[in-house]
């Protein structure tokens, strides 16, 4: 049994669609997170009974679940919609974990919404399993991020670019509330529910905030501050959202959405892997400036919260946004400097990271393995790794600049060594191993999947026996392209 909650149900129906998941006429649990699970008090048992799946399917509503779907507008690659919303998701209710914290339990793929737009509501097993696979990645990885609970086939079949298998996911995430869910009801001028919807989030999200003077500007810059916190830890590790839309940006940032997502292999910053981001509006090396964008959307839509004095209003939320570069500059700069192994501050240390981003471009290095390779040469210790990096005389050029600036360090070399293991994957959800998971599991073979799960479950572990899921593969695919699907 699962013990629902529904607090955004609470609020009035402008914010909802109440809606009754689709029966799949064939469920079939194929993998859940045991861990999570246990997290969440949910009774792994029962998980794996049939009540259990005909929760996570949609057959069966639970006691106090009250299922509905969100409603929201957003910008989509820079274009405004003014109405989206869950097309193919229902949040099922809520439940509280071990710590006592809240979290939404989603279903993605449970059939048609009023939001769906023509749409069938359903998903295919392939993009369910990226999902479920990347998100858990990010989690491992130390990346504040939406997980996923189960994945269960429905027993039809997709019609996309072909015939697919269907599958629900069981999303959970401590919030669904995005970017566009204040733009819809700002850009109707409903600020008593903008207002509404701005309680909530405080008293659920930021209850530190609630008794402040101005609660709705701090809620501005919280937000301000965890989005350039979560992209600086993007960057840090190659990862590319690839729909950055306003309607994708999680109002409490966390990653969200995992459609045309990926890890790049060789560094190039103009990478984009969308098949619709057609002018690299979401490449990688335009993630902070996209997400101080949706952040300048947030502000317009709250500015009337902060006084009934329009042009300080403007002006409060200018010196914020002016700020976010240099504040996701900071964060950014941190995460390099664990990757590195830097306590302390050096006034050449951003030239050195510059110079090794550039021979990274120029060389054609791979991105997970130029920094995971660290420690190995930190310690003189040879593996296979290292050979990626072999060809490049200027990377060799690199490291000793580099190994001289450790010497600065008052760090023990167990310290340093520590640093680098613990800030540098080894093992990321490379695209060609995702690819190769997903067509295996497409006719039922789900082996290539879970081995990838396990060893994505602890990535910064260097394994000799599993070489072959450290490296990108002989030939790199420059044209590869992923899909929204979820």
């Amino acid at each position: 049994m699962i013990n629902f909650e529904n607090t955004f149900h609470n609020l009035k129906n402008d914010f909802y669609a109440n809606v009754v998941p689709s029966i799949p006429p064939k469920p079939e649990l194929i993998t859940y997170n045991k861990n999570l699970a246990k997290s969440l008090n949910v009774d792994l048992k029962w998980l794996e009974s049939s009540e259990g799946l005909e929760c996570f399917t949609g057959s069966k509503v639970m006691k106090n679940s009250n299922p509905l779907s969100m409603v929201y507008a957003g910008h989509q690659f820079g274009n405004w919609v003014p109405r989206l919303g869950d097309g193919r998701a229902i949040l099922l209710g809520e439940v509280i974990d071990n710590n006592n914290e809240r979290w939404d339990i989603q279903l993605k793929g449970s059939g048609v919404t009023p939001f769906s737009r023509n749409g069938d509501g359903r998903a295919a097993l392939g993009p369910i399993l990226r999902e479920y696979l990347i998100s858990h990645a990010m989690n491992k990885l130390g990346i504040p991020t939406t997980l996923a609970l189960t994945i269960a086939k429905t027993g039809e079949n997709i019609r996309r670019e072909k015939i697919l298998p269907g599958a629900i996911i069981t999303r959970v995430a401590k919030s669904h509330i995005r970017v566009g869910t204040f733009q819809y009801f700002a850009s109707q001028g409903k600020y008593e529910l903008l207002k509404d919807l701005s309680d909530y989030i405080i008293n659920r999200h930021f209850p530190e905030i609630d008794g402040n003077k101005n609660k709705y500007f701090d809620l501005f810059k919280c937000v301000l501050r965890k989005q350039a916190k979560l992209v600086s830890k993007w960057m840090s590790i190659g990862f590319i959202h690839g729909v950055m839309n306003t309607d994708n940006c999680s109002i409490i940032g966390d990653t969200i959405d995992y459609g045309p997502c990926a890890f790049m292999d060789n560094y190039k910053k103009d990478t984009v892997f969308s098949s619709i981001d057609t002018f690299g509006r979401y490449a990688f090396k335009n993630q902070p400036i996209i997400c101080q964008w949706n952040l300048v959307q947030l502000a317009n839509c709250l500015l009337p919260l902060f006084s009934n004095n329009k042009e300080k209003n403007i002006q409060m939320a200018q010196n914020e946004i002016d700020q976010f570069y240099q504040l996701y500059e900071n964060f950014w700069s941190e995460e390099l400097n664990n990757k590195l192994a830097f306590k302390i501050k050096d006034k050449d240390d951003k030239s050195l990271v510059e110079e090794l981003y550039n021979i990274m471009e120029n060389d054609n290095l791979d991105f997970t393995i130029t920094f995971s390779s660290l420690s190995s040469i930190f310690k003189n210790k040879k593996n296979r790794l290292l050979n990626y990096n072999n060809n490049s005389k200027n990377f060799k050029k690199w490291v000793l600049k580099w190994k001289s600036r450790l010497t600065k360090e008052k760090q023990s070399k167990i310290e340093i060594e520590e640093s680098l293991i613990n800030n540098n994957p080894f093992i990321i959800p490379r695209n060609h191993l995702v690819e190769e998971a997903i067509k295996d599991a497409n006719y039922d073979n789900f082996e290539k999947f879970h081995k990838l799960f396990d060893l994505v479950s602890n990535p910064f572990k260097f394994d000799e026996e599993n070489h072959k899921y450290h490296i990108p593969p002989e030939i790199i695919n420059n044209n590869y392209k992923t899909f929204c699907g979820t």
